[in-house]
């Protein structure tokens, strides 16, 4: 039977490893929020036009948005990353991981945005066609502030799914935080500390992951529309 006293100190040490490697994993972090940032930066700045374009473009330009966006949410992100990087040749990694991450976030992002701008009570553009605004006018001026307010809820699912996604950078050898766990525990050989470390890091993604997901609720409170999103 094992000394207690040696697994207790076996544990003692698995953790002072781990948190003596605290700044090599936060490096690590640091690249999974960036690459986070990007990927919703770049989905946001292609998913929401096309979500105009699917609402209210002509038949040819809309079904080439919905098809579009059909293959990308039916493709792996895995295969995504890796055609980016080793079919397309985007460099460095980070580049690769944001431009995959990115327009498999935009598909997804256009069906919120979607979604949203169909929820805005069709009365309010005839309206605003009604005192003169042109149809450009009308979507940018009533219906997308609307629009935006309404699609935070599905938004927040969209961050969180993304962050989590940010793992599969490993693929390409992108030094996220997956990535710097995995290669702390390769390359020291500290076979016993393998618990401490998917503890670690699954407590950090627990942490971005809660404090977002409560930073989006905050947003939603604060510019929801009165009488609407179940207000």
């Amino acid at each position: 039977m094992a000394d207690p006293v040696l697994a207790l100190g076996a544990l003692s040490a698995d953790w002072q490893y781990v948190f003596g490697n605290v700044d090599y994993l936060l490096g690590g972090l640091w690249v999974t929020v960036g690459l986070t940032v990007a990927s919703l930066l770049v989905g946001f700045v292609a998913g929401l036009p096309a979500a105009v374009v699917e609402v209210y473009g002509g038949r040819y330009s809309s079904a080439l948005v919905r098809n579009v966006g059909v293959v990308l949410r039916g493709t792996p992100i895995v295969v995504i990353i890796m055609l980016a990087y080793f079919a397309f040749g985007l460099s460095p990694a980070f580049l690769a991981a944001t431009a995959a991450l990115g327009f498999r976030s935009g598909a997804y992002q256009t069906q919120i945005f979607r979604g949203a701008i169909e929820s805005v009570d069709g009365g309010q553009m005839e309206a605003a066609r009604a005192v003169g605004l042109s149809k450009v006018q009308a979507v940018r001026h009533v219906v997308l502030p609307q629009a935006l307010r309404r699609s935070v809820p599905g938004f927040q699912n969209e961050v969180t799914i993304v962050l989590k996604d940010t793992s599969i950078a490993f693929a390409i050898g992108l030094a996220e935080l997956f990535t710097k766990s995995a290669d702390l525990y390769q390359s020291i050989g500290h076979t016993t500390a393998t618990f401490e470390l998917i503890v670690f890091i699954s407590a950090l993604y627990f942490v971005l992951t809660f404090v977002t997901n409560r930073s989006l609720e905050a947003l939603n409170n604060a510019v929801a529309i009165p009488g609407g999103n179940g207000r």
